[in-house]
């Protein structure tokens, strides 16, 4: 990434680069962000160092799509994740989904968790499942844990269970005006941080949401939600990046699906994705 050029956290990184006698700096990617923004490159020309701009950029591109996707926009890159069973379905006739995946795909998403900023799920997954969103057991812990976001436009959410232990992890849960008072109260004696966003039909404004995410510094935010959670995300036009563990079972066309939407009406509408890498994790 462009070397910056302004005071931040630390000294500006052009300024070490010219004082420490570099002769040449390689960047695959000037930096959107606004206090950068190709200034960095312009002062190391200034100073007479050779600068080569874009050797690869698509590698890089890739590596920092949080970064750049957050800073284009205000919001993190919105990183859709569901198991689903070779049919296509994310739970059983009666509800069951634990477990689809076998124990090294689980491990992945832990993984995933922590290269994330934030885990994201709907009222429904935090009131019916009761869990805990942490990173465990990883092979490189971040800093600190992901925020646990819980998007609950009415306040359906009791303040217990393990997302309001915050020895785990901290809380936020994203709300609208119609949450009773005294639940708002509850989740913040709990110790839980609370945001309020405008409603949107069937919940709250996933926009508005994500961009209170992206306030927060989150970069990535894991979206672990049910069906309804990922059906609005897909209809609202915010899957940035799609991740699905493919399970070794079938479950038949009364289990349950993975997105609530009703869909493209004809094949030729239907979204076009971009395979970014395959792996396979045990039997899944």
């Amino acid at each position: 990434l462009e070397p910056c050029a302004h005071q931040g956290r630390t000294g500006p990184c052009t300024t070490a680069l010219i004082d420490a006698g570099v002769r040449r700096v390689v960047v695959a990617l000037e930096d959107p962000d606004d206090q950068v923004r190709g200034r960095g490159v312009q002062t190391l020309r200034a100073a007479g160092v050779a600068v080569d701009v874009g050797l690869g950029a698509d590698a890089a591109h890739r590596s920092l799509a949080p970064y750049l996707h957050h800073r284009r926009t205000g919001r993190p890159l919105a990183v859709a994740k569901t198991a689903l069973s070779i049919d296509g379905r994310t739970a059983a006739r009666d509800g069951t989904a634990r477990w689809i995946t076998g124990p090294a795909a689980r491990a992945d998403v832990h993984e995933l968790r922590a290269d994330s900023q934030a885990v994201v799920v709907g009222a429904g997954t935090a009131a019916a499942d009761q869990p805990s969103l942490t990173a465990r057991d990883v092979a490189v812990p971040g800093p600190h844990p992901p925020l646990r976001v819980v998007l609950d436009a009415q306040g359906r959410v009791p303040a217990t269970g393990p997302l309001f232990d915050p020895h785990l992890a901290p809380t936020l849960i994203i709300t609208t005006r119609a949450a009773p008072p005294d639940r708002v109260d509850a989740w913040q004696a709990a110790g839980a941080k609370v945001e309020v966003v405008a409603a949107a039909p069937g919940g709250v404004d996933l926009t508005e949401s994500l961009t209170v995410l992206g306030r927060h510094g989150v970069l990535q935010a894991l979206v672990e939600g049910g069906a309804t959670l990922h059906g609005a995300l897909w209809t609202a036009g915010l899957v940035d990046r799609l991740v699905v563990y493919v399970g070794a079972t079938v479950l038949g066309s009364d289990a349950l699906p993975a997105l609530a939407w009703p869909g493209p009406a004809t094949i030729a509408a239907a979204p076009r994705l971009t395979l970014a890498d395959v792996a396979v994790l045990g039997d899944d």
